[in-house]
């Protein structure tokens, strides 16, 4: 059961491989000047139950997918296993940046938001950088 439960855990926090998303901060800059596109930089953590419901409810609406992927570069940073740049917050995740290709920060908020949330968030953020 220990063992089940174990591989589950690894599973699910593979979820981010299957959606195209980058892992890589400096990779995320260039692949947004190439793009033309702003990078929306998701930050999570393994044992963070917020994130997996986001993931589970949110990020896993293929309408919420299209519009991300139309829309933004997709970096998604895990405290646990990745290294995150100095300037953005690690604690209190899960957290939301909205960046430039150069890396300035555009828009920030934290929380799990349900895909009207989330959509209403990217409509707000669409306006506030614009």
């Amino acid at each position: 059961m220990k063992y089940i439960l174990l591989i589950s855990l690894f599973l699910s926090s593979l979820w981010s491989l299957d959606l195209d998303w980058n892992h890589d901060y400096k990779k995320a800059l260039h692949d947004s000047k190439v793009e033309k596109k702003s990078i929306y930089l998701f930050i999570g953590a393994d044992r963070c139950r917020f994130c997996k419901r986001f993931n589970d409810i949110t990020l896993s609406n293929k309408d919420v997918m299209k519009r991300l992927k139309k829309e933004y570069v997709l970096l998604y940073m895990n405290r646990d296993h990745h290294e995150i740049p100095k300037q953005f917050e690690k604690y209190q995740v899960p957290r939301h940046y909205f960046l430039d290709s150069n890396g300035k920060v555009l828009y920030e908020t934290r929380g799990s938001r349900e895909v009207a949330g989330f959509n209403s968030l990217l409509d707000e953020v669409e306006m506030a950088i614009e």
